[in-house]
């Protein structure tokens, strides 16, 4: 009987070829490594995965376009370090040391805001650093803001009273003529109230400085607005009405020494706002992007709405703010309300200042609101239909499946969470408008954050 060759083996080898691999000038028999289970979970391309749309794509607008900004003003923007040093000279050695006390302050105004002395803006060493630091940025953020507002976003005419609370150097006042061109035609009269006069005093000079450079386009019109100073805070008297009252920065102040609740707080400054103005008034409220400042701005929406004030900007609506930032501080699930924008086009000198302070800054945030009585939206704006739908983008991108971008935002349906196949070319502050193709009861929720999911 004939050996069987496979003996030992097992029996299907005999049906096998057998690979040999040489190594070391050995030949050897291949052993192959364990096979796949059909079992195991595949790697899917998502991006394959079929992308239902829920609405059809209409448009967007920047809430941040730079392009907006005129020439002259980015110039004076661009120099403002020169206009300071106009207005209040420093020698090398504060110069040199100005780094440092930009520093200290930055600690001041937010992780040390407890051990902050009020009176801050009188000290000379912390007013300079606030002066050429923080009030530099705070006229990027301001100058982008008012640049982008409606074409017909103000109403102001020659003659009316405008007020601007809590002025410090009159950021609001120079932000205004700086990015409003057809407002420096105009012949105004501003009321700037602040504790601190020496801030007003100096913000008043570099405010003329910059209006001496920047034009108005009317040769007939006045060389600049008329400043009137007051020191107090809001509530002190003011016997004119005022067509535009403005804050910013300065509820978060008052907020810190209040004993009251944020909505007491809220309900009571805007019966402040209330004794100053006449019938067709408009107000911008301005704080830092943070969880109690975005929460103070959305009660300040909710009191602007009550009373009858159309919201221009940012909201895409006149319901809830579902983005209010309640309890957010305290780890709450709300997500307050602010935008941002990359900061590759602030002044150069700027960023340097800010990198030499230790304080590199990539993006510019702000929360903010600005609703007016008697405003008109254009058509063009409006969404009129039940299949309408504007939404203002209000977080950055979120990476999900299929190599997918979403963004959070707000609209009249509440918080949703918009995705689309190009959203990447999206932004913090974009207004987008679409045209549902779905019922908006029909719509997913997203799991995480109850937000319905708009896809386009």
């Amino acid at each position: 009987m004939k050996k069987d060759e496979n003996a030992g083996g097992k029996w299907y080898d005999q049906f096998s070829k057998k690979r040999t691999v040489e190594k070391g000038g050995k030949k050897t028999e291949f052993k192959p490594g364990p096979k796949k289970s059909f079992d195991t979970p595949q790697k899917v391309r998502l991006e394959t995965v079929p992308f239902e749309k829920d609405a059809r794509f209409v448009g967007k607008s920047a809430l941040f376009d730079f392009e907006k900004l005129p020439e002259d003003s980015v110039k004076a923007l661009e120099n403002f370090d020169s206009i300071v040093q106009g207005v209040c000279p420093m020698n090398t050695r504060q110069i040199n040391k100005l780094p440092k006390d930009i520093l200290e302050l930055s600690h001041q105004l937010t992780d040390q805001r407890e051990n902050r002395r009020m009176g801050y803006m009188n000290a000379k060493e912390e007013f300079s650093a606030y002066l050429r630091y923080f009030t530099w940025w705070n006229l990027v953020r301001l100058t982008r803001v008012f640049s982008n507002l409606p074409e017909n976003a103000f109403d102001l005419q020659d003659g009316d009273v405008c007020i601007d609370l809590g002025t410090g150097p009159l950021t609001v006042v120079t932000a205004l003529w700086l990015s409003r061109p057809e407002l420096r035609n105009k012949k105004l009269t501003w009321y700037c109230v602040d504790l601190s006069p020496n801030s007003m005093s100096v913000g008043e000079e570099i405010y003329l400085s910059v209006a001496a450079k920047v034009r108005p386009s009317d040769q007939n019109a006045p060389s600049n607005w008329n400043i009137i100073r007051i020191k107090g805070e809001p509530g002190v008297s003011i016997k004119e009405k005022a067509a535009f009252i403005s804050s910013a920065n300065m509820f978060n102040e008052l907020a810190q020494k209040s004993n009251l609740k944020p909505d007491e707080l809220a309900k009571k400054q805007f019966q402040i706002l209330k004794s100053y103005s006449c019938e067709r008034t408009g107000y911008f409220i301005a704080e830092p992007g943070m969880p109690t400042a975005a929460h103070f701005v959305s009660l300040m929406r909710d009191q602007m709405i009550q009373d009858g004030f159309h919201i221009v900007s940012p909201c895409p609506h006149m319901e809830k703010c579902p983005m209010s930032g309640l309890h957010a501080r305290y780890g709450g699930t709300a997500k307050w309300c602010n935008f941002s924008f990359t900061t590759e086009k602030a002044p150069a000198k700027l960023l340097k200042l800010s990198v030499a302070a230790k304080l590199p800054k990539d993006r510019a945030v702000i929360s903010f609101v600005y609703g007016r009585l008697g405003f008109v939206q254009n058509a063009s704006e409006r969404a009129d239909k039940k299949t309408d739908l504007s939404l203002r983008i209000a977080s950055d991108g979120l990476k999900l499946p299929g190599y997918r971008t979403g963004f959070y935002a707000c609209s009249n349906m509440g918080l949703v969470l918009a995705v689309g196949k190009d959203a990447g070319a999206m932004a913090s502050g974009d207004c987008i408008q679409l045209n549902l193709t779905k019922e908006s009861e029909n719509l997913q929720k997203d799991k995480k954050s109850g937000a319905k999911i708009v896809r386009f």
